[in-house]
């Protein structure tokens, strides 16, 4: 008690010089103390009436106590008067054995007699039950029904509780009531007959239905007032339970299994869209019976039934072991298709449970699969394996078909802007697009697979496409009377590329939507190889120019054509000629051929000045060679600027390489030969010594020791050449004959 007195205290110092620690707080002392007197006072009146009351709580349970103790005594004695009661009462119990018999005996026959009317009556109450129920009208029919089996399970039940040990007098009891069991089994027929039919029946007649569940729910009761007996008797009347409720709806699910199997109205065999077919009897069933279900079937059933959700999922049970049954078979790519397209997509859409009929009942959202994803993965991944197959095989197909069309007699169609052109690309694309748009049906993920492997076979293809290219021009070139339109169809070949180039750019625009999937799917092998297809088409063609111009360009610069031959004449002809069937060329390619054809001429031309096919003897024959090597050139000019009227390309620049030659030979004085030379040099940075030794050689006049210097004071200048220059001069060979045994080891 001293340490509260302690903090007491010291608290009490600390309020007081709290209160007075100025001067004038010292008038008021007294108020302070009258004030906290107050507050004593108040604390102290609290302090006794707690106590009080904690004193008059304990005086209360004391004389509860005190009573409970008194009545625990009281029972103690009555207890004792019990006991000793009853054990002089034990000899008075045996001998009320009988009574207990005859009471047992009196209950028996008093529900023998309670059912006296209906024992005696029971043949013809089974006769006219058999007859209500044949005439449909259950509802009574099931009231006779249970009037029989509750005078049958009564007089069986007071037998059990008389002698649960005689069953033959249960025996004969059951035996008495057999039909009974019969009509019950008859009636449950009748009753499942119109489950079966419940969704048919219900638009004609729903009272009927509606008959059938009070039935059932009857039965459901009387199971479980039965179920209760038996806790207490363990007495269970036979053929109970019947689960009448249970049975029902597996009624209901065999029924709606029945319907979807049954749907199947065809097969493979007969039917090539057998699964589509199949699949549209079901979507067409389903909706039909759900909406039925939602509108009129719900209100034949009590709500503790909840029949729409319970029929939806038995609906949503069967179907998935439908879909997983067809997608077990082996399917088709199609097949594949329209069963994967059905189930995750149609299957939730407002065709189906989406439909605004079922809303707002059905939520697709909550609905689980009708396959696991392991199963759509596999069937993706055997999709994609038959596609793969079925793609070669059609690109094998439609390549052989348009081989085909490359040997026949007629030219090629043309499109709209006069080209020719062969089916291929579209029939080829045509395929594609029929492939991406199936795809584009099932999902994002499943389109960009088959847009790959549609862009990785046609990769492989145009290989095939260039080998067979390759492989008609080898055949033409043995017999070049055949095929009759061969130029024709190589036109078609190197326009099909620039088709197939376009059809590849706009089929990935349209499928490809981001930015990052295009440059994953860029195809540059394939821009490449299209490139080579059409480069070696277009030089099948100049090759044809050519071989026809084989014997005019080798009379170039001869004698024959230094005395007067039209071989210039005829090359400018042949070639304008050809370039007329090469108008249903594609405008770049066409040009590309133009550009190839000029440097052709002019390199041909060149070397065969190179070649020392001629070595002009006197000044005058040199003029005169040069003057019309000049007159050539201002041919070619004309027709090359002629065959590039439809686009820009430089016919001058290739052609004056022939007019600098021809100044050289043409010069007369020999003093400023070397001059001339390395202007030419200056001008064409490839030309070589050799070419130099045979322009020499053809001017005639040059000896051996001029030659020499000529070259190799050449040699010892610098050759700038300009970034825009492209090397003419580099592919032509000259004759080793013309190069002197030290030039050549040099």
């Amino acid at each position: 008690m001293e340490e509260p007195d302690r903090e007491a205290m010291a608290t009490a110092v600390q309020r007081v010089a709290g209160m007075l620690q100025r001067p004038d707080q010292l008038d008021k002392v007294e108020q302070y103390r009258r004030r906290e007197a107050r507050k004593k006072a108040s604390v102290e009146a609290r302090l006794k009436a707690a106590i009080q009351s904690q004193l008059d709580g304990v005086r209360t349970g004391l004389n509860q106590l005190h009573n409970a103790l008194n009545d625990v005594k009281d029972i103690q004695r009555s207890l004792g008067d019990v006991s000793k009661d009853w054990k002089q009462s034990i000899n008075t119990i045996e001998s009320l054995k009988d009574v207990k018999d005859a009471v047992v005996q009196h209950s028996q026959l008093a529900a023998a007699v309670e059912n006296l009317k209906n024992i005696f009556s029971v043949p013809e109450i089974v006769k006219e039950t058999q007859d209500l129920i044949e005439q449909g009208n259950l509802l009574h029919a099931h009231k006779k029904l249970m009037d029989l089996e509750c005078s049958r399970d009564d007089l069986m039940y007071e037998q059990c509780r008389m002698d649960s040990k005689n069953t033959h007098e249960r025996n004969l009891i059951q035996n008495y009531f057999g039909e009974v069991q019969h009509l019950s089994e008859e009636l449950a027929k009748q009753l499942w007959m119109v489950i079966q039919r419940a969704i048919t029946t219900v638009r004609n007649d729903p009272t009927l239905l509606v008959s059938v569940v009070r039935i059932i729910e009857r039965e459901e009761k009387i199971d479980r007032r039965m179920m209760d007996r038996k806790k207490q008797t363990n007495f269970i009347p036979p053929g109970r339970p019947k689960k009448w409720k249970e049975k029902m709806f597996d009624v209901l699910e065999k029924t709606i299994v029945t319907r979807i199997e049954g749907s199947q109205a065809d097969t493979r065999e007969s039917d090539r869209m057998w699964l589509v077919r199949h699949l549209e009897i079901i979507r067409r069933y389903l909706l039909d019976d759900l909406t039925i279900v939602k509108n009129i079937m719900v209100q034949c059933f009590p709500p503790h039934y909840n029949i729409f959700n319970k029929v939806l999922d038995l609906y949503h049970q069967a179907l998935s072991s439908r879909i997983q049954e067809l997608a077990a078979e082996e399917l088709e790519a199609n097949e594949i298709v329209s069963l994967l397209t059905w189930v995750l997509n149609t299957y939730q859409s407002s065709d189906m449970m989406g439909n605004i009929e079922l809303l707002p009942e059905v939520d697709v959202k909550s609905m689980k699969p009708l396959l696991s994803q392991d199963v759509v993965d596999k069937l993706l991944q055997q999709y994609m394996a038959t596609l793969r197959s079925n793609i070669i095989g059609w690109l094998r197909k439609a390549l052989e078909t348009d081989k085909k069309d490359w040997d026949k007699p007629t030219e090629p169609e043309a499109d709209q802007d006069g080209y020719y052109q062969t089916t291929l690309p579209a029939i080829v694309f045509q395929m594609f697009e029929q492939n991406l748009q199936v795809a584009a049906q099932i999902n994002e993920e499943l389109k960009k697979q088959v847009l790959h492997l549609c862009l990785q076979q046609m990769n492989t293809f145009l290989n095939r496409y260039a080998e067979e290219a390759q492989l008609y021009k080898e055949e033409h070139l043995k017999n070049r009377q055949l095929p009759t339109c061969y130029v024709q169809y190589m036109i078609a070949i190197i326009n099909n590329c620039q088709t197939f180039r376009e059809s590849i750019v706009s089929l990935k625009r349209k499928y490809i939507r981001q930015e990052e999937d295009l440059q994953i799917t860029s195809t540059p092998s394939m821009d490449l190889t299209l490139n080579n297809i059409a480069n070696d088409g277009c030089n099948s063609l100049l090759d044809e120019v050519f071989i026809d111009l084989e014997q005019h360009l080798h009379d170039l610069l001869t004698r024959k054509w230094f005395l007067g031959s039209n071989s210039v004449d005829t090359i400018c002809v042949t070639i304008e000629d050809y370039f007329n069937d090469f108008a249903r060329i594609k405008t770049h390619y066409k040009q590309e051929m133009t550009i190839k054809a000029h440097r052709k001429v002019v390199t041909e031309y060149i070397k065969a000045i190179m070649q020392k096919r001629i070595a002009f003897r006197n000044a005058e024959e040199r003029k005169e060679g040069a003057e019309r090597m000049i007159k050539e050139a201002d041919q070619f000019k004309f027709l090359f600027k002629r065959l590039a009227s439809g686009f820009s390309e430089e016919t001058d620049g290739l052609c004056n390489t022939i007019v600098d030659i021809a100044e050289v030979i043409k010069l007369t004085d020999p003093s400023l030969l070397y001059l001339e030379v390395s202007t030419l040099v200056s001008r064409y940075p490839d030309l070589r010594d050799d070419h130099i030794a045979a322009l020499l050689a053809v001017r005639g006049d040059a000896s051996r020791e001029m030659k020499q210097m000529i070259i190799e004071t050449v040699d010892q200048s610098q050759r700038h050449q300009n970034s825009n220059y492209t090397p003419i001069f580099k592919d032509i060979i000259v004759p080793s004959a013309a190069i002197s045994v030290p030039k050549l080891l040099k």
